[in-house]
């Protein structure tokens, strides 16, 4: 009787794992069927850097608009080291911008590109007046790209809000 229930389990482990298994193939399946995720890079077009910080990483989103939609180009996180995780919202946000843009820094050096984050006081980077030596640097290092900063909701920055959450 002992045997004959460990069979029983057996095979209703493997059921299990076979409808899993074809769950994911039709998803794989699905999601391969439609647009591509990510978009080669097209330097004719304006590049968009999407950034953002978490209290555990930061995470950035290259992008590029077709037919009026961003799509992604590439991606990156990165988990804060615990002296970064002690810095305030602030040098988390600018952190984020600057490894970003070193990150895709082959992209954007020379080229005019939108800056996205949904930090407003990171929009006035340029004109704040008290800023520490940390961010006084980083203000350095942005200014030697031609960038347009703008602020966008949280809710249209969920991919570098994504990615700074789900870092390793």
């Amino acid at each position: 009787m002992a045997l004959r229930s460990r069979l029983d389990v057996k095979q209703q482990i493997n059921k299990q794992t076979n409808k899993a298994q074809e769950k994911a193939y039709q998803t794989v399946r699905d999601l391969m069927s439609r647009d591509p995720v990510l978009r080669l890079p097209d330097t004719a077009r304006e590049f968009i850097l999407r950034t953002d910080a978490s209290d555990e990483g930061i995470g950035a989103m290259l992008m590029q608009e077709h037919g009026g939609k961003p799509f992604p180009v590439s991606y990156a996180s990165k988990k804060l080291s615990g002296a970064e995780k002690n810095y305030s919202t602030m040098e988390k946000e600018c952190l984020a911008i600057v490894w970003g843009i070193k990150k895709f820094e082959l992209y954007l050096q020379g080229v005019k590109f939108v800056l996205q984050t949904d930090h407003k006081p990171l929009t006035y980077l340029n004109s704040a007046k008290f800023v520490n030596n940390r961010i006084m640097r980083w203000v350095m290092y942005l200014q030697n790209f031609d960038m347009r900063v703008e602020s966008i909701k949280g809710s249209d920055n969920v991919g570098a809000d994504f990615l700074s959450r789900v870092c390793d």
